[in-house]
């Protein structure tokens, strides 16, 4: 099917050009999301009337995307969640995880918006894309531990994913077979 293009989309073009998509990507995501429009003669003068509003649209989206980016980009947020000694998340960081910590720090990011190709599952420091509008696309690094003075220690460039980290010793040092048997115990027997 071909589509006129309302929006700059990624990895399909630029606002106002005619592009071949899939009919199901058209049906339902393109043209629900008011996105794109069927390419045909009515359409295409009905694009052509609008394409000062849409221009004009786009860029006041842009700027409301950039100031938010400029006080986002680059920041660390902390995720305390629950861990085993190996550093493996119970549960994991998905993009609605990622999504309500933003939030809550007063950034208006949706979901949608944050670019994860994968939950995360494990404690670490992590970058993540937020992309704020399909022009405008900024980083920032979630900090996920078990505590909030783990990853205060994570983000000093600790790794905590050890058993030794955890307890800051070297626990297989009390495991070793001479603290369990004494080696002159068969000879006074």
């Amino acid at each position: 099917m071909e589509v006129i293009l309302l929006e700059r989309i990624s990895r399909l073009g630029q606002m106002g050009d005619t592009v071949k998509v899939k009919d199901g990507f058209a049906r339902n995501f393109l043209l629900p999301q008011g996105k794109a429009l069927r390419a045909n003669e009515a359409n295409k003068k009905k694009f052509e009337g609008q394409r000062s509003q849409l221009e004009a649209r786009n860029l006041e989206r842009k700027s409301e995307a950039q100031s938010i980016a400029d006080r986002l980009d680059g920041r660390s947020f902390i995720v305390v969640r629950s861990a085993g000694e190996t550093g493996q998340l119970y549960g994991s960081v998905s993009t609605r995880d990622i999504a309500d910590i933003l939030t809550a720090e007063g950034f208006s990011v949706s979901r949608n918006q944050v670019e994860l190709n994968h939950p995360i599952k494990a404690i670490g420091l992590t970058n993540v894309a937020i992309a704020l509008h399909p022009e405008v696309e900024v980083t920032v690094t979630l900090n996920i531990a078990r505590t909030s003075d783990e990853a205060e220690r994570q983000s000093k460039g600790e790794t905590l994913t050890s058993a030794e980290a955890i307890y800051g010793e070297d626990i297989n040092e009390n495991a070793r077979p001479d603290s369990f048997f004494d080696p002159n115990a068969e000879e006074n027997a």
